[in-house]
């Protein structure tokens, strides 16, 4: 093929097999209808950088060393609204929690850390948006006495909190856009189910497509109890709201 050929011409491969130009607009309609997902056009976006040429964000170094957290809005079948806290690890990938309430304030941000801090230890850094739950006084407070940086990312940038956004959009791909739920508490244990997936069984190409957390089998020892969260009354009168 003439590497000089242009769209128009007539040494195009596709006008010699007689073979019509397609265009892009025909190409994204032929997905839509064959229910395929077209990938949204992303806008230009300037880099933050510092003079040394390295990028401003922090990048995690090993496990635990920068957490992320981040809201998002669904709605069950009935139209109500609820929101999804989603928790992850920067370095290992894997999603540590998913707390699905009609409301969640500052304070159900706290029960969600404080028992991860207790299961996993307090991470050095944590990176969010600017959302009042986390930039609330008490939040702040709380992570600065446990020694815990805090990381906001600028206003209206979210690609520098790209892991988290990177997950969001997994989620809603793999499970929020593809199930109704009826109710919030359906919600909640299909989320649930669904992050255990991700952690154990799905494959991830950053991880070289191994699961973040892989099931470990071990011979069940009498006496030993197995671990789950506390409960957590304030989540549990949501869920039957």
């Amino acid at each position: 093929m003439d590497a000089m050929a242009t769209v128009g011409s007539p040494d195009c491969w596709w006008l010699r097999a007689g073979i019509p130009h397609c265009g892009n607009k025909r190409v994204e309609r032929i997905w839509r209808q064959e229910g395929l997902k077209v990938p949204q056009k992303q806008p230009k976006r300037r880099r933050l950088w510092l003079n040394d040429g390295s990028c401003v964000r922090l990048r995690p170094a090993y496990v635990h060393h920068v957490w992320s957290y981040d809201f998002m809005l669904h709605r069950t079948h009935d139209g109500r609204a609820f929101r999804l806290l989603t928790i992850m690890d920067e370095f290992s990938r894997e999603c540590l929690a998913i707390d699905v309430a009609r409301s969640p304030k500052a304070d159900d941000v706290l029960d969600r850390l404080t028992w991860l801090f207790v299961q996993w230890g307090a991470p050095r850094y944590i990176r969010s948006d600017n959302g009042p739950e986390f930039t609330a006084s008490k939040v702040r407070q709380w992570l600065s006495d446990l020694s815990v940086n805090t990381l906001f990312i600028e206003p209206g940038s979210p690609w520098e909190d790209g892991y988290i956004e990177s997950f969001n959009g997994k989620l809603r791909d793999e499970l929020l856009n593809v199930e109704i739920f009826d109710t919030l508490f359906e919600a909640q244990v299909l989320v649930e189910s669904w992050r255990k997936h991700y952690n154990t069984v799905r494959p991830h190409s950053s991880l070289g497509y191994r699961p973040p957390a892989p099931v470990a089998i071990q011979p069940w020892a009498p006496g030993l109890a197995p671990l789950g969260p506390p409960p957590r009354a304030a989540w549990t009168r949501q869920s039957t709201a």
